[in-house]
């Protein structure tokens, strides 16, 4: 073999090696998960969560327009009437049933921007894994965050 063939082979590779000795240099950005969470960015969307008033109705009033802003179509809504004596949320109607199915989901915020009372919120929490795809589909209970504490 001739010695312009082995200078053809060695130019690239002291080349990447050069781009690897440059990169050693950077600061490591490398965490002790789970001990240690990196900060999120400012726009994250991960985990959706059904607000409540301070007086612990639920904000959802079981209009569906997250589910009809929903690209994925993996919010189920069904609604039924308030009544004096059973009163959940301060409009006319309630959910009775809302589901998502967070397999289907491509968390892009759509039904939060469509909500008029602004009651389902994508907050920050990111894990999500589980075992079982059952578990996937978030119900009600599920979502709702908890009854604010009397003072």
């Amino acid at each position: 073999m001739s010695v312009e063939f082995f200078r053809d082979i060695a130019k690239p590779v002291v080349s990447g090696f050069g781009i690897t000795a440059r990169r050693l240099k950077h600061r490591k950005v490398t965490v002790m998960y789970p001990e240690v969470k990196r900060e999120q960015y400012p726009r994250t969307r991960w985990r959706h969560v059904l607000k409540r008033y301070d007086n612990g109705l639920e904000k959802c009033i079981g209009c569906s327009l997250c589910a009809g802003a929903c690209p994925a179509r993996c919010i189920y809504v069904e609604a039924a009437e308030n009544t004096d004596e059973e009163r959940y949320s301060a409009g006319e109607r309630y959910a009775v049933r809302y589901e998502i199915n967070m397999i289907r989901c491509i968390f892009c915020g759509y039904c939060q921007d469509a909500c008029p009372t602004g009651a389902i919120v994508l907050q920050k929490d990111f894990e999500l894994a589980d075992y079982k795809r059952e578990s996937f589909i978030y119900t009600k209970e599920r979502l709702l965050e908890p009854l604010p504490q009397v003072v």
